[in-house]
């Protein structure tokens, strides 16, 4: 076992897997608003954190992952392992002082920005290759180590004087990688792959801080997840495996973390074994121009949200960390056309229909020569005279209704409008051909309200009867 550079060939194949990776790296790391005083970002890094054994005793935290996934190699195959962490380093803020020295202030102001305390995340890398044939019995072992850094960066003003300083100290952190693989009985040639990631960090916590987390992340391997690929073979996908493999693949033991098949689609020879549990080949969504690391990110609401922060919010964002403000400035200069792009996409007639017409613009979007639907279509509806059959009775704007929504329970809400009697305001058909009503509660201190801002609420004529019909 060797841990050298990857070939060029893996090396090209890790690249692409570390798009996804990426962001499992960084999930999480600030949060909207992203500014170090919110809430929540007092408690960081919720995901693949493993902590020194001793700390781990003391919490629900754990000190190890362990994936175990099948893979069919072929000969003289060797496999590839990339494990992928970041070291927390904890920064201070000075200010400076007169007689040329420095003293830890708990903010400083600039005309951009105000500098805070805040744990920084440096990524981290552990590489390394061994020979499939290498990994039958007790496998290979790979220990690894961090060493502590500390160093100081100067801050200074618009005139170019030096105001300050920023101090980031990171601690010693140690780990082993166990690689190890057995053949399974069957027809085919199948190895269980058994890979364990963990931290031995020889770290306890000081006299009196038994329970806090703060001291021990430091010391802990932060979003830590692995990349794993096969130079000949291919592996099994855990999530959707052959009908003959489902057995074994059931009987895998994956803790703290799930492996998937990563890299292009079709291909089965390299695995991303996360904290954050995915579908085979992720992928980065086209439309998505820059990382908000805000965890389950919705990119509109959350560029929309950031732009709209105040003058004062984003200078203290900018000051948390270079990457929150990065996003700051990236919603600050989004054009309208972009951030209308975010607004959703359709994948799914791609599949059925082929690839669009047209070509990718500058941010590489599709963008169709024609529209998805025909909008002269529309002009054959009329939803203030459009007409609709409910129990043999034509029923349009106007006409009372009395709801029945418990026919697809698509809105637990509708358990308070079942048998409520409600007032049709207008009568809409949809892209697909679908008939809905348009309505208001009869009763509703708010209905003239939804009706100015066309608030409604919307049932299918199956939803609703005459309210004299005797059910």
């Amino acid at each position: 076992m060797t841990a050298p550079a990857f070939a060029p060939e893996t090396e090209e194949r890790l690249a692409l897997a570390r798009q996804v990776a990426d962001a499992v790296l960084f999930e999480g790391y600030v949060l909207y608003p992203y500014r170090a005083s919110a809430a929540k970002n007092r408690l960081r890094w919720q995901f693949g954190v493993l902590v020194p054994p001793a700390w781990g005793a003391e919490c629900e935290e754990h000190d190890f992952q362990h994936t175990e996934c099948l893979m069919e190699p072929r000969a003289e195959a060797s496999l590839a392992v990339e494990v992928r962490f970041l070291h927390a380093r904890r920064r201070t803020v000075q200010r400076a002082l007169p007689d040329g020295g420095f003293e830890t202030v708990p903010e400083l102001h600039l005309d951009d920005r105000v500098l805070v305390p805040w744990d920084e995340g440096a990524e981290e890398r552990v590489e390394l290759v061994a020979p499939v044939t290498q990994l039958s019995g007790d496998g290979v072992e790979f220990p690894f180590r961090k060493p502590a850094v500390e160093d100081t960066e100067p801050v200074q003003d618009a005139t170019g004087r030096t105001v300050g300083r920023l101090v980031r100290r990171s601690a010693e952190v140690t780990g082993v990688v166990r690689l190890s693989a057995s053949e399974l009985d069957g027809p085919y040639r199948v190895l269980r792959l058994t890979a364990v990631v963990e931290n031995t960090t020889p770290w306890t916590p000081p006299e009196g801080h038994a329970a806090d987390r703060d001291a021990a992340l430091p010391h802990s391997l932060v979003a830590t997840h692995l990349l794993m690929a096969l130079s000949n073979g291919s592996f099994l996908s855990m999530t959707d495996p052959p009908e003959w493999a489902k057995g074994a693949v059931a009987a895998c033991r994956n803790l703290h973390t799930w492996p998937v098949l990563a890299g292009a689609p079709g291909r089965a020879d390299l695995v991303l074994s996360s904290p954050i549990i995915l579908e085979d080949h992720p992928a980065i969504a086209p439309e998505s121009l820059g990382a908000l690391y805000d965890a389950t990110e919705i990119d509109e609401i959350l560029a929309l949200r950031t732009a709209a922060l105040t003058d004062a919010e984003k200078r203290e964002a900018r000051g948390t960390d270079a990457r929150a403000a990065a996003v700051i400035d990236l919603a600050d200069s989004m054009p309208a056309e972009v951030l209308e792009r975010l607004h959703g996409a359709v994948r799914g007639l791609r599949e059925i229909t082929g690839e669009p017409d047209g070509f990718p613009d500058e941010f590489g979007v599709t963008r169709p020569d024609t529209p998805w639907w025909d909008p002269a279509s529309d002009a054959g509806f009329d939803p203030e005279q459009d007409r609709v059959m409910v129990d043999g009775r034509p029923v349009g704007k106007g006409s009372r209704v009395e709801l029945r929504p418990g026919l697809r329970h698509t809105d637990a809400q509708d358990l308070f409008l079942q048998g409520r009697t409600a007032t049709v305001e207008a009568v809409l058909h949809d892209v697909d051909g679908a008939v809905h009503l348009a309505v208001t509660v009869d009763g509703d201190p708010g209905a003239d309200i939804r009706r100015e801002q066309g608030r409604y609420l919307y049932f299918q004529p199956d939803e609703v009867v005459m309210p004299e019909d005797p059910r």
